[in-house]
């Protein structure tokens, strides 16, 4: 594997599933793999589990790990073409990309939507620039408009706790008091189908995602209808993504919260969250809380997920 931004890249699902529940028994089993090899981690935005679990994975491969916050102690990077250079950006990405290239065997990019422009977030600007200029292997460590490795988490974590063959997953609009990108969401879809889960998608009314990540999903505007026999209810807050409200919040509904009121008509579902997650307006407390609430096992395997695209990475570097 070359690189990786989308399901598609894994290759082979069902091995890539063993993959991952093979590391997980033994995370260091690999260890002679990157010996010698350096991953460098480039984050244009804030993190926590996919910073310090993709710096985890890379260390379970015996990797030698850089972390660079474009935002902190770097210079200002300019990302647009034909721009005069007089303001506050001292360098141009187009050098700053093939310089970072001359450091590392691998990277990993953070970059997320400004919801400003939906030709610019879809057209995935920054991430292609580095696939295009870096001479390196390139991961999404979270683009403008997916987060391959948190879906890939996701799906180890329904896999090891599933009841059924096929379960029903219902990814669930919820409000947030601030406009969120449709990475996580697009992703989410995208992979679930791709697995061969039954897949519903339940938001207000003009929350409606691209089709490109939809295809093979079943949208339901009414949330209670959509919550009926789930087995795993992913609720998660997204900004509009059509062209014409494109990085807009259309509504606050508090109705859509995740509470107990939607998890008892499901079939005693499991409740999911790619965390940070805003209490009480995401989900509440009791639903967080409970014994079917799987938030800290998505993070705990989001290790796993970075392992195993890692891995198949660097087996492609030899």
């Amino acid at each position: 594997m070359r690189h990786f931004t989308e399901v598609k890249d894994l290759g082979n699902l069902h091995q890539a599933l063993q993959e991952a529940l093979e590391i997980k028994k033994e995370r260091f089993k690999y260890v002679e793999l990157g010996r010698n090899k350096t991953l460098l981690m480039v984050f244009f935005n804030s993190s926590l589990r996919t910073r310090l679990s993709t710096q985890k994975a890379a260390m379970n491969l015996g990797m030698n790990v850089i972390v660079l916050d474009i935002n902190q102690g770097a210079w200002k990077l300019e990302t647009e073409r034909g721009v005069v250079m007089d303001g506050d950006k001292s360098e141009h990405l187009l050098e700053a990309i093939p310089v970072m290239g001359c450091y590392c065997d691998i990277i990993g990019i953070r970059s997320f939507a400004q919801l400003e422009n939906r030709e610019d977030d879809y057209q995935e600007k920054i991430l292609n620039q580095f696939i295009q200029y870096s001479g390196r292997p390139v991961f999404s460590m979270e683009a403008a408009t997916g987060h391959p490795l948190q879906s890939f988490a996701d799906w180890i974590t329904i896999e090891e706790n599933k009841s059924v063959e096929r379960p029903k997953v219902v990814l669930t609009w919820a409000p947030h008091p601030k406009a969120l990108p449709q990475a996580v969401p697009n992703s989410f879809v995208q992979w679930m189908v791709a697995v061969g889960y039954e897949v519903v998608i339940t938001h207000p009314r003009g929350y409606e995602l691209d089709e490109k990540f939809t295809a093979g999903a079943r949208i339901e505007y009414d949330q209670m209808k959509a919550m009926q026999g789930a087995h795993f209810v992913y609720a998660k807050n997204w900004s509009a993504a059509s062209l014409e409200h494109y990085g807009q919040v259309l509504s606050m509904e508090r109705s859509w919260t995740v509470s107990r009121r939607q998890m008892d008509v499901t079939d005693n579902a499991f409740f999911m969250h790619c965390l940070p997650v805003r209490r009480n307006m995401i989900v509440t407390d009791e639903v967080i809380e409970g014994p079917r609430s799987l938030v800290i096992p998505e993070a705990a395997n989001r290790e796993i997920s970075a392992t195993v695209v890692i891995k198949k990475i660097l087996e492609g570097l030899e």
